[in-house]
């Protein structure tokens, strides 16, 4: 089993970092995956209502962060 920090978890946290859910996918975790993939794309959109600025980092940094905290109980 996989702890915090394993070489597995930085992997998914690169991953997830050149493609948000990419982590997650790597991690066997699909729903989270689809999720976070389709949070990016509905945040890039809201971008012309200015509230997707906000998003779009949010997301991106959360998505990274789980892929990297992920611990697979």
């Amino acid at each position: 089993m996989s702890g915090q920090g394993s070489g597995g978890n930085v992997l998914a946290a690169i991953c997830s970092f050149f493609l948000p859910g990419l982590g997650q996918l790597v991690q066997g975790r699909v729903f989270a995956a689809i999720l976070f993939f389709v949070g990016m794309i509905v945040s890039w959109a809201l971008t012309w209502v200015i509230i997707g600025w906000v998003l779009v980092p949010i997301v991106y940094l959360w998505c990274i962060i789980d892929a990297a905290r992920y611990r697979g109980d």
